[in-house]
Formats: C-alpha cells, sequence, structure tokens
C-alpha cells in the first residue's frame, strides 16, 4: 500500500459507437500503445493515469464504455458522476459523426451539469479515407458548447492533448468555484490526508477513489 501522490481524482467516461477506438484510445493514453485488435468492449473497462496540470498531480479514473446497443443499460451507470467525457467517432465513417448527437444527449442527460465534453475525431492517421472533414467536427462541438481535437490512437497524435485538455478544463471549474466538490456528482474527489490507497475494488469503505456508479 502506498499514500496518495497526487492532488485529485478526476472521473471520465469515454463513449461513442462500436469500433470508433475508444479502447485503443485509452490503452495510448495508460499505457502508450496501439493494439490494432482489441476485442470490443464488453461492458466496460477501466484504465488510470496521473498527469499533472498547474502543478498538480491529477489521476484520471477512465471508464471506457462498450458501443453496443445491448449494453447500453449497463453502461449509461457509469456515466453517473463524470467529470470529463469523452465523446469519440471515427473519420472514416461518417455513421459514428452522424450518431454524435444521440451520445451527446445521453451524456448531457446522464451526467451534471458542469461535466466537461470533449469531441474527438479519432483516425486522424487514415486522411486519405476520411470521411468526415474537420470543419464538421468542429462546428458540432461549437455549436454544443464542446472542446474538439482529432487524434490518432494508432501514432498517439494529440492522445494526450485530449486527456489533459479536459482536465484542465475541469481544474479551471474547480478554481473559479463552479465545481463543487462536495456533490457527489460532481466527479472529483480531493486528496484528504492521512489516507492510504489499496488496489481497486478492495476494501471500499476504507479506500475513496473508487467512482463505480454499479
Amino acid at each position: 500500500m502506498a499514500t496518495y501522490n497526487y492532488s485529485y481524482i478526476f472521473k471520465y467516461i469515454i463513449i461513442g459507437d462500436m469500433g470508433v477506438g475508444k479502447s485503443c484510445v485509452l490503452n495510448q493514453f495508460t499505457l502508450s500503445k496501439f493494439m490494432a485488435d482489441i476485442p470490443h468492449t464488453i461492458g466496460v473497462e477501466f484504465g488510470t493515469r496521473i498527469i499533472e496540470v498547474d502543478g498538480q498531480k491529477i489521476k484520471l479514473q477512465i471508464w471506457d464504455t462498450a458501443g453496443q446497443e445491448r449494453f447500453r443499460a449497463v453502461t449509461r451507470s457509469y456515466y453517473r458522476g463524470a467529470a470529463g467525457a469523452l465523446l469519440v467517432y471515427d473519420i472514416t465513417r461518417r455513421t459514428t459523426f452522424n450518431h454524435v448527437a444521440t451520445w451527446l444527449s445521453d451524456t448531457q442527460t446522464l451526467t451534471n451539469p458542469n461535466t466537461t465534453i470533449l469531441l474527438i475525431g479519432n483516425k486522424s492517421d487514415l486522411e486519405e479515407q476520411r470521411d468526415v472533414t474537420y470543419e464538421e467536427g468542429k462546428k458540432f462541438a461549437e455549436e454544443n458548447g464542446l472542446l474538439f481535437l482529432e487524434c490518432s490512437a494508432k501514432t498517439g497524435d494529440h492522445v494526450d492533448e485530449a486527456f489533459v485538455e479536459v482536465a484542465q478544463k475541469i481544474y479551471q471549474k474547480i478554481q473559479d468555484g463552479s465545481l463543487d466538490l462536495n456533490a457527489a456528482e460532481s466527479g472529483v474527489q480531493q486528496k484528504q490526508s492521512q489516507k492510504v490507497e489499496l488496489p481497486f475494488g478492495e476494501n471500499s469503505a476504507v479506500t475513496s477513489d473508487s467512482f463505480c456508479s454499479c
């Protein structure tokens, strides 16, 4: 067991259609690896990484949700209490972009009004197969008050920036007081003194960094 080496925990969710590369984005961010043949997520997957924002170490607790409709009832429970949401589509498949509005509606309904949402156009390395323009993604984001980036889970281009930009926005909300840390649905936990971190899922009465809403 080790003491906390971070000041905050931010809960993230990654959402979007099946096959857009959500798990690949997560693995690139948490493991710096691209695995082309990852099986489709069943329910949810989980990953963490500690980053630094304005001199503060922040642990990101990231839930990668399945894109298939049959898992929607399960994955929706993980939307609750999310401080950040990454909404992913595939720039080479227009249908995945067309479905973004539905995913956004779910997110806005199931998360709190202060949740920071970033729209990601994944697979930017496949420029020759592009089916959705950068301008279309940016316009949708601007019209809906979202952050926006294109990235490549394969090359790692802009993957870190996506997670860090959301964290910066969340931290800014903490600093200006618009995010209430005492609210359970904020998706943020602040370091408590003299606490120890146990392996995830063990002794939930003692550890304080589990956001599981299942």
